[in-house]
């Protein structure tokens, strides 16, 4: 059954292209898109850096979280993509534009990549990509990217897609697989009349 879905301006989704990449909506109906999406929330890499509020692992658990996705897209709350290599059409990684506020036109972004995809640009050329459809697309004005401290992958990758770090937030997110204690954040944010980041970035 074919399912029509809606991005928070209320028209067809964009698809957006660009830098060997395009993104696409994840499709909880199928058992590719969650049994990668439960490879990226499984990966000891991910589960390092981000804890969610719902620590579920199996396809159910994956199946559900992206219904909660769709749910999130459809009300105008966020936008999730899965990111792809535009001519495999190999599933890459995860790319999120969530907490939308269309009245103080902001919005925060986040991303992952299998391992598999790593060390190929991936989480640069999908953010670039991302942050542009989003000040196109979403008229946000302000973009923000939070990570937590001693990630200096996520600092390097957010500073190459003009990102700059503006502070930290003291205990701004949970302890690595708790929801009890919290550890500080590393804050960046994009405005859209920054200059865009050069190409050669995406590399």
């Amino acid at each position: 059954m074919a399912h029509t879905r809606t991005h928070p301006l209320g028209t067809s989704p964009t698809e957006p292209r660009g830098h060997g990449l395009r993104l696409l909506s994840w499709d909880p109906d199928s058992d590719a898109d969650a049994e990668a999406w439960l490879r990226g929330f499984l990966d000891p890499e991910f589960q390092r850096w981000n804890t969610p509020l719902k620590l579920w692992t199996d396809l159910a658990g994956a199946r559900e979280s992206l219904r909660a996705r769709a749910r999130d897209a459809a009300d105008g709350r966020s936008v999730s993509f899965r990111v792809t290599d535009e001519e495999s059409g190999e599933t890459l990684g995860h790319m999120g534009v969530n907490e939308i506020s269309r009245a103080m036109k902001v919005a925060r972004v986040g991303y992952w990549v299998l391992p598999e995809a790593r060390g190929r640009g991936v989480a640069v050329r999908s953010l670039l990509l991302a942050s542009g459809w989003a000040f196109a697309e979403l008229g946000v004005h302000r973009l923000e990217l939070g990570h937590a401290v001693g990630h200096d992958a996520s600092c390097r990758i957010a500073e190459k897609c003009g990102y700059p770090g503006e502070g930290t937030l003291r205990e701004a997110m949970f302890q690595t697989g708790r929801h009890d204690r919290f550890r500080d954040v590393h804050l960046h944010a994009r405005i859209a009349t920054d200059p865009e980041p050069p190409v050669s970035a995406a590399r």
